[in-house]
């Protein structure tokens, strides 16, 4: 987990000199002025420097109040007035047209839909959010959607599955920065790295007596949609973004994986680790008893720490529900930058939070915090490397539409039940009739 450090002057030295657009609430765009190519460069350049000395750039002062989390602005040994402000200081000193002062809140992206939407005139120019927040952002009027070569640029530097974490209702709104998923991790003495590609290898294969092959919190209602993604399920359609179309889990592929998650509760290789047991897989990992579980980056310390050597990462496997063949698919989600579309500078602010995402920010976030980049570009972790690839190739994005308020409860009962032995095979398609009907019921944002 080494790479360079990235100074403020770094950044400063580092930043590109993209044109920004501005953006509204209806997407307007503000286009920078491009100087014109010069006819003969050689015989221009005297011209050019008595210019610069005639004409100085004019500088515009701007306020600007930012809101993040405490520990973007807790001093550190690289940055006494926290990473935030030296990112920042190093934005101002790259644009001599601004002479920008900043106000600083603070704000967790946990708690953004609740402290912006307050007061939304008086809220921050820019701030960082969590994207699962942004229906009640957009609803509030809160958030701009980004437009024009802002919108080319964030999507130029971001993969498609992080693009949709903050598209809503067709619109994009905000950059993201950091990722907020599941993957897998496992124990390199006890699975190759081909055997990890199939959980279905995983579970068949001889660990010894006392060992679980795989631990996987099947009960858990962000964790099972995974299997009916898999094998091509769809969640209030194909993107996850009209809550008038139904979820479809209850279909013939669904009771295929219903059956398989049947047999997979009961197979004495594996083992469901609820809610409530947080620690289980840890421990077993400490023990030698566990081959592979599935977790976010927050288990990080934990597991390699119990692993030590056998410290290994990996996407998501594939596995065979009856006819149906798939790749597990959890949920990626984003930590984003957004700006209030009542800000008096729109220009500037845009320009800041493509800036605050960019990756070198990201890097500084992931040595100052060990928040996950979304751009591991120079970083060797094997962490990393494998939230790249479940990003890239094993995910989908989380629906933001409110029809998805009838998914948690109802499917963490149902990820219950089964492991209870509640749902069996008897009985798997009414049960899972019920349960997506369930979920097609609704509800509203709260």
């Amino acid at each position: 987990m080494k790479f360079k450090k990235v100074t403020a002057l770094a950044l400063c030295v580092a930043m590109s000199a993209t044109a920004l657009a501005g953006c509204g609430s209806k997407a307007a765009t503000t286009d920078s002025q491009t100087a014109a190519p010069a006819e003969s460069a050689a015989a221009d350049t005297a011209d050019t420097a008595d210019a610069a000395e005639e004409a100085p750039v004019e500088t515009k002062d701007v306020t600007l109040k930012v809101w993040a989390p405490q520990e973007d602005q807790n001093p550190t040994d690289t940055y006494d007035k926290g990473m935030l402000a030296a990112m920042c200081d190093a934005f101002n000193e790259a644009h001599p047209e601004w002479n920008i002062t900043y106000e600083y809140g603070v704000c967790g992206e946990d708690v953004a839909k609740d402290e912006v939407t307050k007061d939304v005139d008086a809220a921050a120019d820019v701030y960082m959010f969590a994207n699962d927040q942004l229906p009640i952002l957009v609803e509030a009027g809160a958030i701009a959607e980004l437009g024009g070569k802002n919108l080319e640029e964030v999507k130029a530097t971001n993969s498609e599955s992080m693009i949709n974490t903050v598209t809503y209702e067709g619109g994009v709104y905000g950059v993201p920065y950091a990722y907020n998923g599941w993957f897998m991790y496992y124990d390199s003495s006890k699975f190759t790295e081909d055997e990890v590609k199939d959980l279905d290898v995983m579970l068949a294969k001889d660990l010894g007596d006392d060992v679980t092959n795989v631990c996987f919190q099947l009960s858990n209602s962000w964790y099972i949609p995974s299997f009916f993604y898999g094998v091509g399920g769809t969640m209030f359609g194909p993107d996850g973004t009209d809550g008038s179309v139904p979820c479809d889990f209850d279909d013939e592929k669904g009771l295929a994986v219903t059956n398989y998650l049947i047999d997979l509760a009961t197979n004495p290789k594996f083992t469901n680790q609820a809610n409530e047991e947080a620690g289980k897989a840890i421990n077993l990992f400490t023990e030698g008893k566990l081959g592979a579980f599935f977790s976010g980056s927050w288990d990080r310390e934990a597991i390699e720490t119990a692993l030590g050597d056998n410290f290994a990462c990996a996407q998501l496997p594939s596995f065979k529900a009856g006819d149906y063949e798939g790749t597990m698919k959890s949920y990626a989600g984003s930590k984003a930058i957004g700006v209030n579309p009542t800000c008096e500078n729109m220009d500037v602010a845009v320009a800041l939070a493509v800036y605050l995402g960019n990756a070198d920010c990201q890097k500084i976030r992931y040595e100052v915090r060990g928040v996950v980049p979304l751009d591991s570009t120079g970083i060797d972790d094997v962490m990393l490397n494998a939230i790249t690839d479940t990003v890239n190739n094993t995910s989908v994005a989380q629906p933001l539409v409110s029809e998805m308020n009838g998914w948690w409860s109802n499917a963490e009962a149902f990820g219950k039940a089964i492991v209870a032995g509640e749902v069996n095979h008897d009985n798997a398609q009414d049960k899972l009739t019920n349960f997506i009907a369930n979920v097609n019921a609704g509800g509203s944002l709260e």
